[in-house]
């Protein structure tokens, strides 16, 4: 047996769904830390800036001769010298050769950073570089030789599928910001903003601000980019990498001027200030490290120690007075949390402890006049620390800056609190909704096993029907359901009798032909008299023509049926055919009257005139043989909305309760003996109104029969489309 996916085990696994709850509730409280994480950056920021307020305009404090010297690393500073004209972007570089002698080259000395493993490879990649100015713009060329050339893959959206150009800068706000070029084929080509999280080569954005071409040549590719100078304030770094392998799409290495995923960094002489460390002498009690350094990011003064400075105070966990509340909580929950959670450690390892320079994105940024902050692991990844830095001016001038720095441990212990309180929520919710949603299912498992055992009940081995179903009160689908399966079974119940009753009809109506046949040939064995066989076979024959009209009228829906999918279809006046039928009626039953009512000259219907008019005969036939001579046969044609109304009403008995809308199937016929006028003419087995409904269906249409209003006889009515 295969395996049975019952409603239960789908409930069951539909509860899944609620352990999105806890990762929803996770989510918010991350968010509400993302939010103490802010409040506490601007804090730190405000304690930056008033420190910063008390060294402002002191020119004393610093080394004036060592805050203005320069060092220059050649090939990753770089130089850009003024260029007479606009550079033309045709990927040719040939606008370069009057400042051509300024361009450095790289090579595998110069290789940024290695990707998958490849490290210790050998480079197949180098290439020619340099900068240059005009006006408010930054022209960039790049002359690369490399052995394999893969554009990014047409069908791809990451940058990272084909050689690419990384570009990272720093923008007027001291912050980092990278690009990325990577063309699907030679020609015009612009930039893509990458991700703020550096790690990654995430494309978010457009940067149509960055532009140029990228041309395929015989030894590499040539490159020539422009944007404009207001989109940084000098930091600035190109580096190119290198796909070879075209199956995988894997890169290599990145080879270029500097690391596009850091600011650029000055490197100077430590000088250190013994004023500035007397007025950090007081914030060591501040909870926070605090760092002055110079324009060279040298150390001038520190106070404070980062192991201790928190951020957020927080007060010891209270405990509940139930003891075996307590040891669950402490014994089973938590352990469990905290497979999911971090604790804030004790203790951490503090790379900046000895440090007699500082490097960073805020640094910087202070630097450039900007206050800024950032979010940095200690190297043991066990602690997150805060630093925002602020810049110190002496006559307009940035000179240096104050670094604050916390941990985030605080924000850390109270995040774990909040989400141990939900998780304790949360665990009794999904444990109370999985149980419900477990009862729910067993209960509605029972009432469709209920069911499919009364249904079963009331049907023997050989398919008969011996009983009723027990019909269901409730207001829900398998109360519907219930209710619709007594309805079939009764409907079923009807049918079977019908069919029984049929086996019966169809006995007496074979019998009579069969037994004249048999006795006439009996007699003619006996009489030698050609006068008297003749008789007994004229009998005889009369015999066989009813046996074989009996049989007719079996097979005729079955030939109808056949021959109305090879029917052709056309646009005729139904009104026409209808009075031509009536004309012919009149003759063929000049003992009825017969009424012709149309209101309008004209209906046009899609559909075939024979058929209709087979239709209208068999609709007839029933009318005259439930009427009386000179009885009124009304006829009548009418327009209604989009659709032709055609009715035949006659006198005479009404239609048999409960059998009304099963007049219409196949050889269904409750006619009795006196309620004909023909019944002794010829057999009749119930096939008359069932082929018209076939037809009215086939030109999509419907037929009703109804009772007259004033009691006193029935009407057929055909509704079809016009």
């Amino acid at each position: 047996m295969g395996f049975r996916f019952s409603i239960r085990l789908q409930l069951m696994v539909l509860s899944l769904f609620l352990f999105t709850i806890p990762y929803l509730g996770y989510n918010y409280v991350w968010e509400l830390e993302q939010y103490l994480r802010n409040g506490q950056e601007q804090t730190m920021i405000g304690t930056a800036r008033a420190v910063a307020t008390a060294l402002h305009e002191r020119p004393a404090l610093f080394d004036r001769q060592s805050a203005y010297l320069q060092d220059v690393r050649p090939g990753t500073d770089l130089y850009a010298p003024p260029i007479p004209s606009p550079i033309r972007l045709d990927g040719e570089l040939n606008d370069w050769q009057q400042v051509s002698e300024l361009m450095s080259e790289y090579g595998s000395g110069e290789v940024i950073e290695y990707y998958n493993d490849y490290a210790g490879e050998p480079t197949s990649l180098s290439f020619k570089h340099m900068v240059g100015r005009y006006g408010q713009f930054l022209y960039a060329m790049f002359e690369v030789s490399d052995d394999v050339l893969l554009w990014r893959q047409p069908n791809s959206l990451s940058v990272e599928t084909g050689d690419h150009l990384l570009v990272g800068m720093e923008t007027p706000q001291g912050e980092l910001a990278r690009y990325v070029v990577a063309p699907y084929e030679s020609g015009w080509v612009n930039a893509y903003k990458l991700a703020d999280n550096t790690p990654t080569t995430r494309a978010v954005e457009n940067a149509l601000s960055i532009q140029g071409r990228w041309q395929e040549t015989a030894t590499g590719y040539n490159i020539e980019l422009r944007f404009p100078l207001s989109m940084t304030t000098g930091g600035l770094a190109f580096s190119i990498v290198d796909v070879d392998d075209r199956a995988s799409r894997l890169k290599q290495y990145a080879l270029g001027t500097a690391n596009t995923k850091e600011l650029a960094e000055l490197g100077t002489v430590i000088t250190p200030s013994p004023e500035i460390e007397r007025i950090l002498a007081g914030l060591k009690y501040a909870d926070s490290r605090v760092w002055v350094v110079d324009k060279h990011k040298r150390v001038l003064a520190r106070a404070g120690d980062i192991q201790s400075a928190t951020g957020i105070e927080v007060d010891e966990k209270e405990t509940s007075s139930n003891a075996v509340w307590n040891w669950i909580e402490s014994e089973w929950l938590l352990p469990l949390y905290y497979q999911i959670l971090t604790q804030p450690p004790a203790d951490f390892i503090d790379e900046l402890d000895d440090a007699y320079a500082l490097v960073g994105q805020d640094l910087g940024t202070a630097l450039n006049g900007q206050p800024d902050s950032l979010w940095r692991l200690s190297p043991d990844n066990k602690a997150i620390v805060l630093s925002a830095a602020y810049p110190i001016f002496i006559e307009g001038n940035v000179m240096g800056a104050v670094i604050v720095e916390q941990t985030t441990n605080g924000i850390r212990t109270l995040r774990n609190r909040a989400l141990e309180q939900l998780f304790h929520v949360i665990l009794a919710v999904m444990t109370i909704g999985t149980l419900g949603l477990l009862l729910f299912a067993t209960r509605i498992s029972n009432r469709i096993r209920s069911l499919r055992d009364n249904t079963e009940a009331v049907i023997d081995d050989n398919g008969k029907i011996i009983g009723t179903l027990p019909v269901s009160s409730q207001r829900d689908e398998i109360g519907d359901l219930s209710r619709s399966f007594a309805d079939v079974l009764s409907r079923l119940q009807q049918y079977n009798s019908y069919l029984e009753n049929m086996a019966s009809r169809l006995s007496h109506e074979l019998r009579t032909p069969i037994a004249v046949v048999k006795s006439s040939l009996d007699m003619l064995t006996q009489v030698n008299d050609a006068d008297q066989q003749s008789v007994f076979v004229e009998r005889a024959q009369s015999g066989v023509n009813r046996l074989s009209t009996i049989l007719n009228s079996m097979s005729e829906a079955t030939r109808l049926e056949q021959a109305i999918e090879q029917e052709d279809l056309e646009t005729f006046n139904i009104i026409k055919v209808i009075d031509g039928c009536v004309e012919g009626y009149q003759h063929a039953y000049a003992q009825r009257k017969w009424t012709f009512i149309s209101t309008d000259n004209s209906l046009l219907i899609n559909g075939s005139p024979e058929l209709i008019a087979q239709l209208f005969d068999k609709i007839v036939s029933n009318a005259v043989d439930f009427s009386k001579d000179n009885d009124e046969i009304i006829v009548k044609l009418e327009k209604h909305d989009k659709s032709a109304l055609l009715s035949v009403s006659n006198p005479g008995p009404l239609l048999p309760k409960g059998m009304k809308n099963q007049l219409t199937q196949s050889m269904v016929s409750v006619r009795k003996e006196n309620d004909v006028q023909n019944a002794g003419h010829s057999p009749h087995l119930g096939l008359g109104l069932y082929i018209a409904n076939i037809i009215a269906t086939f030109h999509k249409g419907q037929l009703l029969l109804n009772d007259r209003e004033d009691g006193t006889g029935v009407i057929v009515t055909v509704s079809l489309p016009l």
